[in-house]
């Protein structure tokens, strides 16, 4: 199979008159059909258990954008089972037929593109344009992913020893669980899904449960693209229970999981336990989040920095792992730079991200929303200063972007992942200082620098300890191929998200040597 070379999937232009008219329609589509429900998937049957989880529209809570059939930890257990047994066949289904899967389904996803941005726009309260990123995301995983398993199911180097023939070729490892966030919807389950399914595992996908009508989507997609029973099978449920389940049951290879610190280290410590019926160790590929830095020095372009942090702040109202929640700015420019970001951010947009003019939407809930008002008020108790609140909406579970400056690096809200549009502002004496700020806390996700010295982008470098660093430009929007994306420390396995090491998490390698 000779595929062109791997190339991201362009963004829509929503200055584009066509672009309007189509997401206007594809929204009006979309509103048509809520209040559906979804049933479970597994092995192909589709199966209602009279409990069910209500996705609702965050930015509008009486709306219900739809129902999830809600499994228990029985139907779990016999997902997982489900999926085991049909890893048997499909770990010897060609490799091309595995990567024509995923190239059918980015096709669909082109196609569908707008009527996907409107779910996300619904379901999780993205603006357009973000949600737009989400599915040009989900596209270039399925697109990058396939052509990578073709890479490695080529013959792989070796020194052979003379007089043998020598040969190295990468397996599947076994049935698997896929555990997406609600933030990234539509990107990162299809990424969680896809990688572990074109190198030959069957999966089990529980999709947040605040999230999980755009994975049943998703599911029609695979299954119109041939998808045989079995190979992904969809389970939404609760966590505390369905996800245990599936995370314990001795048949799970793997568990592939994006989400919070507490969860991540739930899953790592119950899968190192071995269970009896069990004959190997399970893998997990953890993102767990991170408390992500912009360090400004006076060199700096500050208009190009407060641009930066604004859009790396508050963009998807800072819900994203690689949100820039702290910035540290060196004394000289410190007052300068808070003012220059106070006055952009006082020009964003809030409310229903349906409009199109809308940079910020709602917060997923409203256990968020109280968590993220409560960081606020700790803030201010802490002896951060109030430097700025914009307005929101009173309806929804809206939080106005918020700043809080003159901030102690060692604050709560300088310390936790907050998830929401907060940004703390610490004042550093110089480079120095502000290099050691930066790795202050438990975290390693993502980090900035803006600075015109080539010097002190060299040092941070090596010395800034995070997984995924930018200079001079925002800290969000990692691109598959160019930014494989995965942290350090308490950020996760590092497992790097779109990056050419990435189906390996999913595969083993068998070496065999033959006398001649």
């Amino acid at each position: 199979m000779d595929l062109p070379p791997f190339r991201n999937e362009p963004y829509t232009d929503f200055n584009d008159p066509a672009s309007i008219a189509a997401m206007e329609q594809a929204l009006a589509h979309v509103r048509a059909q809520f209040g559906r429900t979804y049933p479970l998937i597994i092995d192909g049957e589709r199966i209602a258990t009279g409990e069910t989880i209500a996705s609702v529209n965050p930015a509008r809570p009486a709306e219900v954008v739809g129902y999830a059939v809600s499994a228990d930890v029985t139907l779990a257990q016999r997902a997982i089972e489900t999926a085991h047994r049909r890893f048997a066949e499909w770990r010897r289904a060609p490799v091309e037929q595995r990567v024509d899967l995923l190239l059918k389904a980015a096709a669909a996803m082109r196609a569908r593109r707008f009527e996907l941005n409107a779910w996300i726009v619904y379901e999780v309260s993205k603006s357009w344009s973000e949600a737009d990123a989400d599915v040009a995301e989900a596209i270039d995983f399925c697109e990058f992913y396939a052509r990578e398993m073709l890479r490695l199911s080529e013959p792989q180097p070796l020194y052979p020893i003379p007089g043998e023939d020598d040969r190295l070729t990468y397996i599947p490892l076994g049935a698997g669980v896929a555990i997406p966030p609600w933030n990234f919807p539509l990107a990162i389950m299809v990424g969680l899904v896809t990688a572990p399914v074109v190198a030959g595992n069957t999966i089990v996908l529980k999709p947040a449960s605040t999230a999980p009508i755009i994975a049943a989507k998703f599911m029609e997609i695979l299954e119109e693209c041939g998808l045989p029973p079995g190979v992904v099978n969809y389970l939404p449920g609760p966590g505390s229970s369905v996800g245990d389940a599936l995370v314990d049951h001795p048949l799970t290879r793997f568990i592939g999981f994006t989400g919070s610190k507490e969860v991540g280290l739930r899953i790592f410590e119950r899968a190192a336990k071995v269970h009896p019926g069990q004959k190997w160790l399970k893998r997990t590929i953890l993102e767990m989040g991170g408390k992500d830095t912009i360090i400004v020095d006076e060199t700096a372009d500050l208009a190009a920095a407060a641009s930066g942090i604004v859009v790396s702040a508050f963009g998807f109202q800072g819900q994203k792992c690689s949100a820039c929640s702290r910035v540290v700015a060196v004394e000289p420019v410190y007052d300068e730079l808070l003012d220059r970001v106070i006055e952009l951010t006082g020009g964003l947009t809030v409310g229903d991200p349906a409009q199109r003019g809308t940079f910020m939407g709602a917060v997923i809930d409203a256990r968020s929303q109280e968590k993220i008002r409560r960081y606020i008020e700790e803030g201010q108790r802490e002896g951060g200063r109030l430097a700025f609140s914009g307005d929101a909406p009173d309806d929804g579970y809206f939080v106005p972007p918020t700043i809080i400056a003159d901030v102690d690096p060692n604050a709560r809200i300088a310390q936790e992942e907050i998830f929401g549009p907060v940004l703390a502002f610490i004042k550093a004496r110089d480079f120095d200082e502000a290099l050691a700020i930066a790795n202050n806390t438990e975290y390693g996700l993502t980090g900035g620098v803006y600075s015109r010295s080539r010097e002190r982008l060299e040092r941070a470098r090596d010395e800034f300890h995070v997984g995924n660093l930018y200079f001079n430009r925002k800290i969000t929007g990692a691109m598959v191929g160019a930014h494989p994306f995965g942290g350090f420390n308490m950020s996760g396995t590092d497992s790097k998200a779109g990056g050419r090491d990435y189906l390996l998490l999913f595969l083993q390698a068998k070496t065999v040597a033959e006398k001649l």
